[in-house]
């Protein structure tokens, strides 16, 4: 079995055009997705249904085929099979029937993202997608706080904005690259601050495609929890929180009194209405 992503229809490899010809059978997350790189390249080997809805149904069907021999080419409809996609279930029974399973390079848009980012690429952590609710989207990011490593995160580009704001206010001041739609037409970078990226998308019509946020390391002063790391959180927590909120979230992220963050959050807010008063 193999493993091949397809993505934009210019980037596929020789190597993976020629496996997709000598499989016995192609399974695709779509078949419909499928049937225009099939079309484009002149493939006609046969295909079937594999997705997240229907794997525990045809997933055993598939290793029947392999087990009696038969060569079946996995593509997911964008990005690389496996990596925030089904299918691992059915490499991991394969391998356990003794089944060689390999994989065919091709354009993964996480890693393309760390490279072009910008950010230290020797250690990092990928999270796929992160919860859609926001409760729980802040505590799994609490839990990213102290991670020593850039972040790599996958995310809808409907909930780019709120996820930004949340990433700002729960991991303080860090560097961003925003990467949509990587090598497809319609590329696009945006780096530079998480507070002023996140205020960027606040502001800006829905982007389209696909995203992945590549957040930096924590900064070395950010371990200290100091007035200007508190002050940073705050002003992104109380845009989409109450102030008693925020100032929970932020003191407990921090490690600093609550009251002493309260009373901040209190002076931050009444600038804020000051300032839209003018």
């Amino acid at each position: 079995m193999v493993a091949t992503p397809i993505g934009n229809l210019a980037d596929i490899t020789l190597r993976a055009i020629e496996t997709l010809h000598a499989a016995d059978v192609i399974a695709c997350e779509d078949t419909r997705v499928t049937a225009k790189l099939l079309r484009a390249h002149g493939i006609t080997t046969p295909t079937t249904s594999y997705h997240e809805h229907n794997a525990a149904r045809a997933g055993p069907g598939l290793l029947r085929r392999l087990a009696d021999g038969r060569t079946i080419a996995l593509v997911s409809d964008a990005g690389t099979p496996l990596i925030s996609d089904p299918g691992f279930k059915l490499v991991r029974e394969a391998a356990a029937l003794g089944i060689h399973v390999t994989a065919i390079p091709g354009a993964s848009a996480p890693l393309m993202a760390l490279v072009l980012s910008g950010l230290p690429s020797n250690r990092f952590f990928f999270s796929g997608f992160l919860p859609p609710k926001q409760a729980a989207r802040r505590a799994e990011l609490k839990q990213m706080v102290a991670i020593e490593a850039t972040l790599v995160i996958l995310e809808s580009p409907r909930r780019l904005a709120a996820s930004l704001a949340d990433m700002s206010a729960v991991l303080g001041r860090r560097n961003v690259c925003v990467a949509r739609e990587l090598t497809k037409l319609h590329e696009e970078l945006r780096r530079g601050d998480l507070a002023d990226v996140a205020a960027h998308y606040r502001d800006a019509p829905t982007p389209k495609g696909e995203v992945v946020v590549v957040v930096g390391p924590p900064e070395e002063s950010a371990a200290d929890s100091d007035a200007d790391d508190v002050d940073a959180r705050l002003a992104a927590a109380i845009q989409t929180m109450s102030v008693r909120d925020a100032a929970a979230m932020v003191a407990e992220a921090c490690g600093v009194p609550r009251r002493t963050v309260y009373a901040r959050a209190l002076e931050l807010a009444s600038s804020r209405r000051g300032a839209g008063d003018d």
